[in-house]
């Protein structure tokens, strides 16, 4: 049965929730105006897109990010001050146990969590693709436009190379395509320059040549000054930005990663991790609340602002538990999916110990 004590702790928790994402994401857009205001005026950026395009996506992308770590802090915070003022002893004393008391707080984990769940796989990576478009266009219209040394599988048994290639130009120095066909290379076309009419879709190869070999071994030589062509594969494909993966939705993000892979992409760790946060963050929601109830429950000397000192320090050990894993996932060989649930794993085990140290 739905008790008043029940919803009284439901409501307590979701109102304390969202003042403070409120004035946590209030704070995070001053200062981000404060450091990017140069970049607005300077670029021409209309106040419309200012506000639509960015600050909406801003805090529609960092409130869902961090909704876990807000609920930790909120958590925190409603239950010290139910404590300071002996609700809690009252509810305890009264015939409710640890456990029950535990079940309005993970009801409304369980909104938040759902809710997070939902934006993250669904919705996060369409509002996404303004946010990011506007980024490029007025604050970092110039990041990673130049690449090297690019190796890549475009189809089954066809492999691009370019020395040095240019995003926003569209075009490569020393550009390599290569055809194998059962394990045997059936063709290989080298040019010195190519670059891309994106009017008609067509490549323009520089000083080419390409070699033709038979089933026989024999060879076929062509060389040219310029030639104009079609390939199999869109320039987007050649270099896709890890932003990439924050504008698609999970079945879209799935369907990418398969073909990142085909591809022989180094990316794919980070595609993954990506992947992975987004179910992995909503979980986190639980294994925090139930530390915050578990620390914020007793009474302490130091009273509320110990506790969310001591809440603030578990926050930024989460997320450097976090950091440091998906670091040796994308530069040494930890599992994508072992990184960024290890911290979800460490901090239940916590959670559970605080649990069961909580007074009864």
């Amino acid at each position: 049965m739905f008790r008043i004590i029940d919803r009284y702790i439901v409501g307590k928790f979701l109102g304390t929730f969202f003042l403070t994402i409120a004035l946590i994401l209030a704070i995070a857009v001053v200062f981000d105006i404060s450091e990017k205001i140069d970049d607005f005026l300077t670029k021409g950026a209309s106040p419309h897109e200012i506000i639509f395009d960015y600050y909406v996506n801003f805090v529609a992308y960092f409130g869902n990010l961090f909704s876990s770590m807000i609920v930790f802090i909120a958590t925190i915070f409603f239950t010290s001050r139910m404590t300071a003022n002996s609700e809690i002893v009252a509810i305890l004393t009264g015939g409710v146990s640890f456990k029950r008391l535990m079940w309005p707080y993970f009801l409304a984990a369980t909104l938040i969590a759902a809710l997070n769940f939902t934006l993250s796989h669904y919705v996060i990576p369409k509002t996404n693709v303004k946010k990011l478009e506007f980024e490029i266009a007025y604050i970092n219209p110039d990041e990673n436009d130049r690449f090297r040394n690019i190796h890549r599988q475009v189809l089954p048994g066809q492999i691009i190379y370019f020395e040095n290639y240019n995003t926003l130009r569209k075009s490569g120095f020393h550009f390599t395509y290569e055809v194998f066909e059962n394990d045997r290379m059936k063709s290989k076309l080298k040019a010195d320059f190519i670059r891309l009419d994106t009017a008609t879709n067509t490549w323009t190869l520089d000083n080419y040549s390409i070699r033709y070999i038979d089933a026989n071994g024999h060879e076929t030589l062509k060389q040219g000054r310029k030639l104009d062509t079609t390939f199999a594969f869109d320039a987007s494909e050649i270099v896709p930005r890890l932003y990439t993966a924050g504008m698609m939705t999970t079945p879209e993000l799935n369907e990418f990663i398969e073909a990142e892979r085909l591809r022989g992409s180094e990316n794919v760790n980070f595609y993954l991790i990506e992947k992975h946060q987004r179910t992995s963050w909503p979980i986190a929601t639980y294994v925090l609340v139930l530390i915050g109830v578990s620390i914020s429950s007793k009474k302490t000397r130091g009273g509320l602002g110990l506790n969310i000192a001591l809440g603030l320090l578990i926050c930024v050990s989460y997320i450097f538990f976090m950091q440091v894993s998906t670091t040796f996932a994308t530069v040494g060989s930890l599992s994508p999916l072992l990184a960024v649930w290890v911290p979800n794993l460490i901090f239940t085990v916590v959670g559970a110990v605080l649990y069961f140290l909580a007074p009864k």
